[in-house]
């Protein structure tokens, strides 16, 4: 396949994602076990709030909703589609996976494989300027399985450095 085919393939799947975002809402049925994580780019000011049910150490379910870009929203989707079944220490890993992809770093092919369409974000890596908004539904789903016992909370806010690049530098 041609390389611009292929780019036009991911760019569908990412306004795909962006458009009908999957998980989108909140969580029906509030639990023991549910995390509400808020978390805000100032930088561009996009904002999610994320809900995670955690049993058993299993993410039994989730979902998103907030204000942000195509990335953004499209990432969430695709965060949320990859993480949902899985055993939190496996979506721990997924996270950081991204978080190193999304930066131009090479990913195991098989971390590749289980992050399913969020691969397609790799991209990204071209423009610094728009690592945050990928990687935002990301550092929410990992404030949420840090948090302590699974407690749920309100108002996380996401608060880098704004005079820093997306790689952490100034």
């Amino acid at each position: 396949m041609a390389l611009s085919k292929l780019d036009n393939l991911y760019r569908q799947v990412i306004l795909d994602h962006s458009s009908n975002p999957h998980h989108r809402g909140t969580l029906k049925d509030v639990k023991d076990g549910t995390v509400d994580i808020q978390l805000k780019n100032p930088t561009c000011g996009d904002v999610i709030n994320l809900q995670l049910e955690v049993k058993d150490g299993i993410i039994t379910d989730i979902a998103f909703s907030g204000e942000g870009c195509s990335i953004s929203t499209a990432s969430a989707s695709m965060m949320t589609d990859a993480v949902i079944g899985k055993p939190v220490a496996e979506a721990a890993k997924l996270s950081e996976a991204f978080s190193e992809m999304v930066q131009g770093e090479e990913i195991p092919e098989d971390a590749e494989e289980e992050l399913g369409d969020a691969a397609t974000l790799s991209g990204v890596a071209k423009f610094p300027a728009r690592i945050k908004c990928a990687t935002l539904a990301w550092k929410a789903l990992n404030k949420a399985i840090n948090t302590e016992e699974h407690e749920a909370t309100e108002a996380h806010l996401h608060t880098e450095d704004p005079k820093k690049d997306g790689e952490g530098n100034k």
